[in-house]
């Protein structure tokens, strides 16, 4: 059994599906157009609606020297393919044996393992080696081993498709409001509470939870934001710095530091997600301690005003 067969015979759908196959990261709102459709087409036919999701981005495999950070890490995009109400769920791991695979094999593993019995794909999808199941071939597939083929129409965000690449270029630029108009939601990072340098309490006043965000993760650009913490199930406002914190010297590695708004306790060792709703400032250097103390001060007090807290 290859490792694709197995990951996909994980899922153990309990009946006949309808699926969709892509990375889908973000899950933005044009994923969730086509997701809508495969919903509504499983339903009329008293299937399951089912997603196909990449664990890793094709790219960093045929593409090694190229990094491909995400917007969401698998754990996050199964969360969120659950919440709006895919049935099944299979993360398979893209490697360089599956992208070998042939069109045909592919759909077979889907068929066996997956229960297939239809298809909802994007206008310009394909799968199989060297991208040989195009629509069409798909198509004439699905007439000879019994499954539908249902294409989605483009969904246009004020006359523009919405993409996961446009989307992290946004988040890399810190423009987080656009990139939440596209993924329908706030962009969030999720981390662990680390031990860093100490200087928030002591030195500045303000003591900040150092996230350790996963090492593929897409970074907001450098600067100070406005975010609701989520730890556990409680929420607070946050003033966020991301950044290499110039006013300490040079040569800091980039951190990405939240001072949670009328948080008591300790963080060390949580997990804590950040949902990125306005970026305020660009990063600069401080004359001095006195002057970066002032400022977050105005960041703490505008991060309330945003927020309403």
């Amino acid at each position: 059994m290859t490792t694709l067969d197995h990951e996909l015979a994980e899922a153990k759908p309990t009946r006949d599906t309808y699926l969709t196959i892509g990375v889908f990261d973000g899950v933005h709102v044009g994923h969730q157009h086509l997701l809508q459709l495969l919903k509504d087409r499983a339903a009329l036919v008293r299937c399951a609606s089912g997603v196909v999701t990449f664990r890793n981005h094709p790219r960093s495999v045929l593409s090694p020297g190229s990094p491909m950070p995400l917007l969401t890490p698998i754990a996050e995009r199964v969360r969120l393919l659950r919440e709006l109400g895919i049935e099944v769920i299979a993360p398979v791991t893209f490697t360089l044996e599956v992208s070998q695979i042939p069109a045909r094999e592919f759909v077979g593993l889907l068929q066996s393992r997956l229960r297939m019995r239809g298809l909802v794909i994007g206008p310009d999808f394909a799968l199989g080696h060297n991208r040989e199941g195009t629509l069409d071939v798909l198509q004439e597939m699905g007439r000879g081993m019994g499954f539908a083929v249902t294409v989605a129409t483009p969904y246009l965000q004020a006359g523009q498709r919405v993409s996961s690449t446009a989307i992290r270029q946004a988040v890399a630029e810190g423009d987080v409001t656009d990139a939440a108009r596209c993924l329908g939601r706030y962009y969030a990072l999720t981390g662990v509470v680390v031990r860093g340098e100490g200087r928030g309490g002591p030195d500045l006043g303000f003591p900040t939870a150092n996230l350790q965000p996963d090492a593929d993760a897409v970074l907001p650009a450098d600067g100070i934001y406005v975010a609701w913490a989520h730890v556990g199930e409680r929420r607070y406002g946050s003033a966020v710095s991301v950044g290499v914190r110039p006013t300490f010297g040079q040569g800091n590695a980039r951190t990405v530091e939240a001072f949670l708004l009328d948080f008591r306790g300790d963080l060390y060792g949580q997990t804590v997600r950040l949902e990125f709703v306005q970026r305020l400032r660009p990063e600069k250097a401080f004359a001095g301690i006195e002057a970066l103390k002032l400022q977050i001060s105005l960041d703490v007090e505008e991060a309330r005003r945003v927020l309403g807290v």
